[in-house]
């Protein structure tokens, strides 16, 4: 997984709720079981017309929005089925940050797990930072986990919480495998110590 400390890109803006993960990724692209490739599908129903051609219509198919990095969305974000596809696609797409009013509670911990920061935000802060995008197609936003403060050309401040654990894995670039493998020297220890006292366990 790759690191996250900080990051400066351009914002995106799609002020919709209950965004849910066959949306996101819908079902006929969950094909298999690598973690790349889904970006191009992100948005697949929204983003593209019946003949294939880009959804003029569609928010992120904006110009302005090419190569976004931070998304600004609505309420309940990733709800729906459980599916890992959905942050995959995400992160492939080149989000590294969502920020909504709340997220649905399975999508917010696969964000974690596979790089991105999904980020809480009031109703009042989620609307001014979607003002300032608004205003000023293609603004970039910097997103900096380590003070775990969001700031923008405009001059919002956003300070937002984040699991100190959750925190310390995203910094280092450490998925739930990665984190348990940095404890090898305590578990191999553990081993010795338990085969020593009850063999049996071994046999």
């Amino acid at each position: 997984m790759q690191a996250f400390t900080k990051t400066t890109g351009v914002a995106a803006v799609l002020n919709k709720d209950n965004i849910d993960t066959d949306q996101i990724i819908a079902k006929q692209f969950l094909k298999k079981t690598e973690k790349t490739g889904f970006g191009k599908h992100l948005f697949h129903d929204w983003r593209f017309l019946a003949d294939g051609s880009e959804n003029p219509d569609f928010e992120l198919n904006r110009p302005e929005y090419k190569g976004a990095r931070v998304l600004i969305t609505g309420d309940n974000f990733g709800c729906g089925s459980s599916r890992e596809h959905a942050p995959w696609a995400l992160v492939d797409y080149g989000f590294k940050t969502i920020v909504a009013t709340s997220y649905a509670d399975i999508f917010f911990n696969n964000c974690f797990k596979n790089g991105i920061l999904p980020i809480i935000a009031s109703f009042e802060d989620r609307d001014r930072l979607a003002a300032e995008v608004l205003a000023s197609p293609g603004v970039s936003f910097t997103v900096d986990l380590l003070t775990q403060k969001l700031t923008t050309p405009g001059g919002i401040e956003l300070a937002f919480e984040v699991d100190p654990m959750r925190k310390e894995k995203l910094v280092h670039g450490l998925d739930d495998i990665d984190w348990t493998l940095t404890k090898n020297e305590l578990i191999t220890a553990f081993e010795a110590k338990q085969k020593a006292a009850q063999p049996w366990l071994y046999r």
